[in-house]
């Protein structure tokens, strides 16, 4: 499948997916980006072309791959006359509809993974969700999603933002769990270092049992002892301090219906 993207966006999905797709032979024609500094980083790791202007974008690509923010789409896209190629947007909780006034061709293409500009990951491994306004979008997307993953699956935009919800808890919510973990080390002079054993293990767990049965700690059990042993070491951080007995409540009313 010969096709060149262009790619309206340059951030972290931006950089690891054009990527894995010029890895695959397909060709990158040109990165959009509002951000002088970020398209010419992408560009240059792809050897392209790239601009900062949403009017010069290139009109000779035969699919355009959307991934911005999901508030500045409409302000980009708007510029933009896409002569009826194939548009798709990147976006967990954007709906397909999202598309159809700028395209009579569009789709969503959704990998469902963290992404950071320096860490490259196997796209190989990553879930790929897709969904097109026609059985022969649908077809061409899951062909080339195919072409850099081994999980591929077709979801309507309802289930995709229920999916996006649960990544939100799985993954954004969690890291920032993490953050909070190495402000209270950090007050006692602790390295995060320490816990990352503990996190891998715990990681490693729900790959064998599902998360229900991997869960442990006082909260199961509302040991009020330890509890408020826990909450006064906190009274410096009354946020934290909230969300701690938040949370455990919330754990201990799930197991202990």
């Amino acid at each position: 499948m010969s096709l060149n993207f262009c790619f309206i966006g340059a951030g972290n999905l931006a950089v690891q997916l054009s990527k894995a797709f010029q890895s695959k032979g397909f060709g990158i024609s040109q990165i959009y980006s509002r951000t002088e500094q970020s398209a010419k980083y992408l560009a240059e790791k792809l050897s392209t072309k790239y601009t900062t202007s949403a009017t010069e974008i290139d009109k000779t690509a035969d699919i355009y791959f959307v991934a911005i923010k999901d508030s500045a789409i409409d302000e980009v896209l708007k510029q933009i006359h896409f002569n009826n190629k194939l548009l798709v947007h990147c976006s967990g909780s954007l709906p397909l509809s999202a598309m159809e006034k700028y395209s009579e061709n569009f789709g969503v293409f959704y990998p469902l993974q963290t992404f950071s500009r320096v860490h490259d990951i196997n796209f190989s491994e990553i879930p790929v969700f897709v969904e097109a306004n026609s059985k022969k979008n649908e077809k061409i997307l899951i062909e080339i999603a195919s072409q850099i993953s081994g999980s591929v699956h077709v979801l309507d935009s309802d289930k995709r933002k229920t999916l996006h919800i649960s990544a939100v808890f799985a993954c954004n919510f969690v890291n920032y769990f993490y953050t909070i973990a190495a402000d209270i080390l950090k007050s006692k002079e602790i390295p995060f270092d320490v816990l990352k054993p503990l996190i891998l293990e715990t990681t490693k767990k729900i790959q064998e049992i599902v998360p229900e049965e991997a869960q442990t700690g006082p909260a199961i059990r509302f040991d009020k002892k330890i509890i408020d042993e826990h909450l006064k070491e906190l009274e410096t951080s009354p946020e934290y301090q909230q969300l701690y007995m938040s949370i455990s409540k919330s754990i201990f009313d799930r197991y202990n219906k």
